[in-house]
């Protein structure tokens, strides 16, 4: 059949995909895995993948990233509840004209409302709703959100804030019912979505039926989705290679699961990316022994980041700082600005500053820093902090092991109930705002460290501020270089992703967001 460029109509504008003109199949049930049983289905609340992954086929935003444009920027955002938005002449409102079409899995229609609700729970205008709110950080500069009738919704911002639309667009920024309550979509889900949810059976499945009201004519191509609960990697590879699935999700996603994979079964597909997914190390600054910076500096110094690379993920990462490091990402550190930085360079070097520094600290051989070290209970974080165990052990700290269930990982952490943490986090969307507002921001609930620098807090306005993307660009690498040298939250590396999927599975697109790119509705099966 002949290869053609094809524009597809999705969701009101042109998006380009090279494909079959001729090939897409409706039909078939697509399976997928889960590593875990999502905590709860609220996207909303959640910082867990599994929630997303799943649960993103179900609904929708105001806009959204191009589901063919695996790299995110804001040139690669497209209307999806949202038919067009413009900007006040002094950027500080953003107007938003909805489609008339869409309506909710339980048949109402949507309205303004439900965006303004959505929104001003997130940022915490409205009461209660949230036992858990991940995101507030981002969208701290909304003052006001109106509805001009119900097909029209404005943000008003206390400051000029282009890359609003970029948080709007992620995976983490689902709009919801304003008649279902919080509450009650922690345990079922009323979207806008090409799916809707079937059953959700903790330690099982999650279960997904198509949509036949979705407002995209012809999508999805699916009849429906099962996300299987299988918690053993190895498992997971095993189901994959009988069949039993169709896809593999991040956790068998790794360099070495690769390389067994594609032995074990030629015909396996991969997309091969460095991706949002990073090891970093979290320090409880509020309690001794870490409020003390020396002792946060020699654990930062200790940490050689290309052994980690070499011996655990055998190859399939790389080193970065605080935003995706260029050029697999825009706005991150280039690799000669990463070798300036401690605990990048000279690994002799960094390991003598560091023993120095325990020194300086009254802590030596015969009186070594002993502490704990919290990870969750997967063979990914195990495997990180087992290494990061040796490599304190070089310079003199005696470190335990506490393994956490990924179930209550986030809430201990939330609690400031841990020494320190070896981390498994990735960021919602590849812009500034995003990452130092959630991260860094002095009181953030994400700002695990609890890391505070209100100078450096206020050239994060700045930057946000900038509209000139070269010296915005700039004034980013210098906060990023600005917080790895104040052991903010040490970033140890990102992983390189092989995603896995069986060759009947087309148009399956992961993007550099591990968060994005879920809503499956362009998802077909050749067989």
């Amino acid at each position: 059949m002949q290869r053609v460029l094809m524009v597809v109509m999705v969701l009101g504008i042109g998006l380009c995909a090279t494909t079959d003109v001729q090939a897409q199949k409706y039909g078939g049930v697509l399976h997928n895995t889960l590593r875990n049983s999502p905590p709860d289905l609220s996207i909303h609340e959640t910082a867990v993948l599994d929630t997303v992954s799943a649960m993103a086929p179900v609904y929708s935003n105001l806009v959204v990233f191009d589901v063919f444009q695996r790299l995110e920027t804001l040139e690669t955002i497209v209307p999806e509840l949202a038919e067009s938005w413009r900007w006040s002449a002094d950027g500080r409102e953003l107007t938003f004209r909805l489609r008339q079409d869409v309506i909710w899995h339980d048949g109402r229609p949507l309205t303004g409302g439900d965006v303004k609700h959505t929104f001003d729970v997130v940022r915490g205008a409205t009461r209660g709703g949230l036992k858990l709110n991940p995101r507030k950080g981002w969208y701290y500069n909304i003052r006001e959100i109106v509805t001009g009738g119900d097909r029209e919704v404005t943000f008003k911002l206390g400051r000029p804030q282009p890359s609003i639309l970029a948080m709007l667009a992620g995976g983490y920024s689902p709009v919801y019912p304003a008649h279902v309550s919080p509450v009650e979509l922690r345990k079922t889900a009323v979207g806008t979505g090409p799916f809707r949810l079937k059953q959700y059976v903790p330690e099982r499945q999650v279960e997904l039926v198509k949509n036949p009201a979705y407002h995209v004519q012809g999508r999805p191509y699916l009849d429906g989705a099962i996300f299987h609960i299988i918690r053993d990697p190895k498992a997971q590879e095993a189901a994959l290679l009988a069949r039993q699935v169709d896809t593999g999700n991040i956790n068998t996603a790794i360099k070495p699961v690769y390389e067994r994979l594609s032995a074990a079964d030629p015909r396996l597909k991969f997309v091969e990316m460095v991706s949002n997914a990073t090891v970093n190390i979290i320090v409880n600054t509020k309690k001794p022994p870490f409020n003390d910076l020396r002792l946060r500096q020699a654990v930062n110094l200790a940490m050689e980041r290309s052994a980690l690379i070499r011996s655990v993920y055998q190859g399939g990462a790389v080193p970065g700082g605080a935003l995706i490091p260029a050029p697999h990402g825009h706005w991150g550190l280039l690799p000669d600005q990463l070798q300036t930085l401690p605990g990048y360079g000279d690994p002799a070097s960094d390991k003598s500053e560091a023993r120095r520094l325990l020194a300086q600290a009254g802590y030596g051989p015969s009186r070594p820093l002993q502490i704990k070290i919290s990870t969750r209970n997967e063979a990914l974080h195990v495997g990180a902090a087992t290494w990061a165990i040796g490599q304190l052990k070089e310079v003199g700290v005696r470190a335990e092991l506490e393994h956490v269930d990924t179930a209550v990982w986030y809430g201990k952490i939330a609690r400031r109930e841990f020494q320190l943490g070896i981390n498994s986090t990735a960021i919602g969307v590849d812009d500034p705002d995003a990452v130092l507002y959630e991260t860094y921001a002095c009181g953030s609930s994400r700002n695990y460290s609890d890391y505070c620098n209100p100078g450096l807090e206020k050239r994060f306005d700045a930057q946000s501020l900038e509209t000139d993307t070269g010296r915005r660009l700039q004034m980013v690498r210098e906060i990023d270089m600005t917080l790895q040298r104040e052991v903010a939250r040490p970033y140890l590396i990102y992983r390189k992703g092989y995603y896995p999927h069986q060759p009947y599975v087309k148009n399956w697109l992961p993007h550099t967001s591990i968060y994005n790119g879920w809503r499956l509705q362009e998802v077909w099966l050749d067989k």
